[in-house]
């Protein structure tokens, strides 16, 4: 796409986009003849996936703004409307989190469905995700949009989208995605923003539904144990959990939490770290010195749409006096605990887990008779497990009551984790001492990841495309069995990613991320003692640094 093109372009975009903002800076770029930054914004176009969309604020199609956000609600009605029974009675639910704009683009979303002739139900205001899937989930409707950008930098926002019927609910996968991308690109090229049809008639919801997802979590654990013994700082890294988590901690008895307030309250400018992410270093930094301020025993942190939990635990050998548990480490913890409620009420099932996750989750299932079976990565997949009784990816996302709430809750497994540390307490005992017991029963299983940042996405395919051509044969000086993730097999479906079998039991999987520009490296060594298989873990993840960095 040559200048001149480029500019009749980012002039048309120009002219349709209501935001005075994304308009000056489209119009500033035309008047510069701006050959690269137009290019960067009109050239290409954010892909739709069965991540919905997720992207940079600011103009044009390579960006996330009204125009982009309204195509995509007209394209995602156009798909709901062209695959409805005869008489059945079309609504969606849309949710939104505190970053910059998602108020506004939940609100066109709203007003387009509703243009549309379907019934749009728009939450009065910022509201976690995980309570947007139980809305979607309690109305029975026929889809749901979260306008959020969860844990990404702080000039993203995104669009997640769920479907109900046979879907049960919980993310978009493969080929429906490719359905939608199809149906907002013939929106796209057919009809500019003023001319896609709109209605205020939309329902606006809010506190009774936040109330009913309150009551079916608080019903997962009942009046706490021991709540009172407890202290616990929560912080909701400047985004939306806290007026859900507060609440919710109160109905089931535990001691008022205790709020990192620089973090507490939604901020899309998220002004005390770079990125929102509680895995990102410094990201807790406050968490931690407040623990230390209070004597606290327990760190809760929700990202900022609440859908994911970081939890750490005093630890006198670390720097900051708290150590941070590692997403297996705690979906260790969940999955033995809610296999052992269900074993308990004679309830069967399935526990799950991305094929990045700790297989320690085999061993749990193994133990109580249940069902366990890997997914590709991502909860569109880990929540269409039938019987679901426990599901998590180490990326910090957990699944405690998927009948209810099909996707990764933040909320529902702080509170599971509470109750259960409130519990040891009266047994003196801590969640690190309950992780060293559960690694006396299931293995010692040690995991870690490396994690490859980049700004130009070439390098990611180049490295994936040496891993496929050049297979390793050994790592770490151990012989490997080599296997091509993208080829599929009859128990999983094809994705991008290449994994390695060691011979001593070691694994390494590496693929690139589904939502960042990262290439992300995945590590897990099982030893007959932590010591054991922490050791086996360091020196696999030496061999793959020389390798991939």
């Amino acid at each position: 796409m040559n200048l001149e093109e480029l500019l009749a372009k980012a002039a048309a975009w120009a002219a349709q986009d209501p935001d005075a903002e994304t308009k000056a800076e489209l119009d500033a770029l035309i008047a510069a003849r701006d050959e690269a930054a137009l290019a960067d914004r009109m050239a290409t176009r954010l892909a739709f996936g069965t991540a919905g969309l997720r992207g940079e604020l600011g103009a044009g199609p390579n960006r996330m703004n009204r125009v982009l956000v309204g195509q995509a609600a007209a394209g995602i009605a156009a798909f709901i409307c062209e695959q409805a029974l005869p008489a059945e009675e079309l609504s969606v639910v849309i949710g939104f989190d505190g970053r910059i704009n998602s108020a506004i683009f939940a609100r066109d979303s709203a007003e387009i469905f509703a243009g549309s002739g379907i019934r749009a139900s728009l939450f009065d205001g910022v509201v976690p995700t995980p309570v947007l899937a139980f809305a979607g989930k309690k109305l029975n409707a026929t889809g749901a949009v979260m306008v959020t950008a969860s844990h990404n930098p702080p000039r993203d926002n995104g669009y997640k989208v769920y479907l109900g019927g046979q879907n049960g609910g919980s993310q978009i996968v493969s080929p429906t995605d490719a359905h939608i991308a199809d149906k907002i690109d013939e929106i796209a090229e057919s009809k500019a923003f003023t001319e896609l049809a709109k209605s205020d008639n939309v329902e606006i919801i809010g506190d009774e539904m936040r109330q009913a997802y309150i009551s079916s979590v608080a019903s997962l654990t009942g009046e706490v144990q021991n709540g009172e013994a407890l202290k616990i700082v929560y912080t909701a890294m400047h985004g939306v959990g806290w007026h859900v988590v507060e609440p919710l901690f109160k109905a089931v008895g535990m001691a008022p939490l205790i709020p990192v307030m620089q973090q507490l309250l939604p901020d899309g400018n998220f002004p005390t770290v770079s990125f929102p992410n509680p895995e990102e270093p410094g990201a807790m930094d406050l968490s931690y010195a407040k623990a230390r301020e209070v004597g606290a025993d327990l760190i809760l942190a929700n990202d900022p749409d609440a859908d994911r939990l970081a939890v750490a635990v005093p630890d006198a050998s670390d720097p900051q006096g708290y150590r941070r548990l590692t997403g297996d480490q705690i979906g260790l913890i969940l999955g033995d605990e809610m296999a052992r409620r269900a074993a308990e009420s004679g309830q069967y099932g399935n526990l799950a887990c991305s094929i990045v996750s700790s297989s320690a989750l085999s061993a749990i299932a193994k133990h109580y008779d249940l069902g366990y079976t890997e997914t590709l990565t991502g909860f569109k997949w880990i929540s269409k497990v039938p019987n679901l009784i426990f599901g998590f990816e180490e990326a910090l996302g957990y699944c405690v009551d998927a009948a209810n709430t099909p996707d990764k809750d933040g909320i529902s497994a702080a509170l599971i984790i509470a109750d259960l540390a409130s519990r040891l307490a009266l047994q003196g005992k801590t969640l690190t001492s309950h992780l060293a017991d559960l690694g006396e029963k299931y293995g010692h299983y040690a995991t870690g990841q490396i994690s490859i940042r980049v700004t130009d996405l070439s390098i990611i395919s180049n490295l994936m495309a040496k891993l496929r051509s050049t297979p390793l044969a050994q790592i770490a000086g151990v012989n490997a069995k080599f296997t091509d993730l993208a080829i599929g097999s009859p128990d999983l479906g094809p994705t991008d990613g290449v994994r390695f079998d060691l011979a001593d039991g070691r694994r390494v999987i590496v693929r690139p991320s589904g939502t960042e520009p990262k290439l992300k490296c995945y590590l897990q060594a099982v030893g007959s003692s932590a010591a054991e298989a922490a050791a086996a873990l360091a020196t696999l993840e030496e061999s793959m640094r020389q390798i991939l960095v």
